[in-house]
C-alpha cells in the first residue's frame, strides 16, 4: 500500500513531468521562460513565458485519467484570480510594458501516452 509520503512524491513528480513538457512546448514555440513557479502570496503561477511583447501565464494541470472531466476543467475562479493578482505583481515588479494572456495546457495520460491541448487565451479576466 502507498504511503502518504509516497503518494505525494508521484503526485509532485506527476506535475513537474506535465510542467517539463509544457515548458519544452513554449520553448518549440519560440517563447522565452522568464520564470516558473512564480508565488506572490497564495497564487503560483506555473509557467511565465514571453515572445517579443506577449506575456503569458501558464497554468498547467494535468489528471492520469479524464474520467472526473478534463484538466482545464479543474481550474477554477478563485485560482484564476489567484493567477491576475500574481500576474499583476510580477509585471508590476519588473515594470513590464507588455500584453498579457492566459493559457491553460492540459495533460491527460493514458495508455502510457500524454494527451496534450493548449487552450490559448483560457480566461478573460477583465471583461
Amino acid at each position: 500500500m502507498a504511503t502518504h509520503t509516497n503518494l505525494m512524491q508521484s503526485t509532485y513528480l506527476f506535475g513537474k513531468a506535465a510542467e517539463d513538457r509544457a515548458a519544452h512546448f513554449f520553448l518549440s514555440q519560440n517563447y522565452h521562460i522568464r520564470e516558473r513557479n512564480y508565488r506572490y502570496r497564495k497564487a503560483e503561477v506555473d509557467l511565465i513565458v514571453q515572445k517579443g511583447n506577449l506575456l503569458v501565464a501558464v497554468e498547467v494541470k494535468a489528471r492520469s485519467t479524464a474520467f472526473f472531466g478534463s484538466p482545464e476543467t479543474f481550474v477554477r475562479p478563485k485560482q484564476r484570480n489567484l493567477l491576475v493578482m500574481a500576474m499583476d505583481d510580477y509585471i508590476n515588479r519588473y515594470n513590464l510594458d507588455v500584453d498579457l494572456r492566459f493559457d491553460i495546457m492540459a495533460y491527460v495520460y493514458q495508455s502510457g501516452q500524454w494527451v496534450e491541448t493548449h487552450i490559448e487565451n483560457a480566461s478573460y479576466p477583465f471583461t
